[in-house]
């Protein structure tokens, strides 16, 4: 058992992570779709924008490298896939022949390290502004030509456009694969190009990609099984998904667990070998009438493994309202691990992902695993501005 002798006078607020809980079902480890993990704590994906040129450098890789000394898995920001899946210049890119030689830089540092790693594979749709990026004259893709905000962006994706993406992130995870990733995860959540397929508000189709859930999903399933012929039947293939949208945190794409069964169903067939699931609470119940969480319900369902992530070791929950209007017992509940190692050992999820309490300090889970929670850097906006 982890044991810490501080007094709440002594550690401060970061005590509140244990609360006299048992952390050894986060640290010990673990075996997830054929990868053996040293421990159950993933970096989650965030956006960083610090890879000009989308070529990810040497303090990109040393970034990584720092997590990985004490993290199980880390899971890279998002990456574009193709010319038209984004609209930064400092986002990295999954394809080109110095992006890749970027790519390979990193696996290998945070491989020797002992970590493992997937690459995120990224898309944005319709959040694209038509002309922008490192590829102005690449079209904005979405399902109906639509922005989240209602706007007319474009024109609804062709079929032939649509294979032309599926393929896209075929190839951006053979490259993974090839460069000595350890899997890769497709990003399906938060309101970009897959998810914009999965929400009604965004995706106004009649033909067969849209309609009920599985019309929905369906493009979804068919890159996770491009993706899968790709990389063959062992690779780990993590998809990403959402209820919440950026600016729409009530929006839903099921509203019961059988439509959730029917939306992951199909990308369970083509072959995905883990669900990543992100929620803006990871403890709250999915659905009225059960005290199971969307991470809980996905593996009930599924039987896969599962990643969890929603406001883990920070003091305020993701995206929350501002403290004035917030309750000490919120944030604590938010900053506490206890809640996580109980779904953990409830047989929720399998691993748990965090963002903001890694980038404040990449040796987080060291010092938790050594007791020094007093040591700990809680996240701040000031994080934001640096890769250390």
């Amino acid at each position: 058992m982890l044991v810490t002798e501080l007094s709440a006078d002594e550690a401060g607020l970061p005590l509140t992570l244990l609360d006299g809980t048992d952390a050894t079902p986060l640290l010990s480890p673990v075996e997830v779709a054929g990868l053996k993990l040293r421990n159950r704590l993933v970096m989650a994906p965030m956006t960083r924008q610090f890879s000009p040129d989308g070529v990810p450098g040497e303090d990109v890789a040393a970034y990584y490298a720092r997590r990985a000394a004490s993290l199980g898995l880390l899971i890279t920001e998002g990456t574009y896939v193709d010319e038209t899946a984004g609209g930064s210049r400092e986002v990295p890119r999954f394809f080109g022949e110095r992006q890749l030689a970027g790519w390979r830089n990193v696996a290998a540092a945070v491989h020797a390290e002992g970590g493992a790693i997937f690459p995120q594979l990224w898309h944005i749709g319709s959040q694209r502004r038509p002309g922008t990026g490192p590829f102005p004259d690449a079209p904005v893709i979405s399902p109906s030509g639509i922005s989240a905000a209602g706007d007319t962006v474009g024109e609804p994706a062709t079929p032939a456009a649509l294979e032309a993406v599926a393929a896209s992130f075929a190839r951006a995870a053979a490259a993974a694969r090839d460069l000595g990733f350890d899997g890769v995860e497709l990003h399906g959540a938060h309101g970009y190009l897959l998810d914009q397929f999965h929400w009604p508000h965004t995706n106004r189709r009649t033909d067969g990609y849209g309609g009920g859930v599985a019309g929905r999903v369906r493009f979804s399933a068919e890159v996770a099984a491009a993706v899968r012929d790709a990389v063959g039947p062992e690779f780990p293939v993590a998809f990403r998904f959402s209820q919440w949208k950026g600016g729409h945190y009530d929006a839903r794409i099921a509203g019961d667990p059988a439509e959730l069964e029917a939306f992951l169903a199909p990308l369970a067939t083509a072959g995905v070998s883990i669900f990543h699931v992100s929620s803006r609470r990871y403890w709250l119940p999915a659905f009225d009438g059960s005290r199971r969480t969307l991470a809980g319900w996905t593996r009930h369902l599924t039987g896969l493994p599962v990643i969890a992530v929603g406001s883990v070791g920070v003091q305020a929950p993701f995206l929350g309202v501002s403290d004035d209007g917030k309750t000490q017992a919120e944030r604590q509940r938010s900053l506490s691990l206890a809640p996580l190692v109980g779904l953990i050992e409830r047989g929720e999820f399998d691993l748990v992902a965090m963002g903001r309490a890694v980038l404040a300090d990449h040796a987080w889970a060291a010092k938790l695993a050594d007791g020094q929670l007093s040591e700990i850097r809680l996240y701040d906006k000031s994080a934001d501005s640096s890769l250390f």
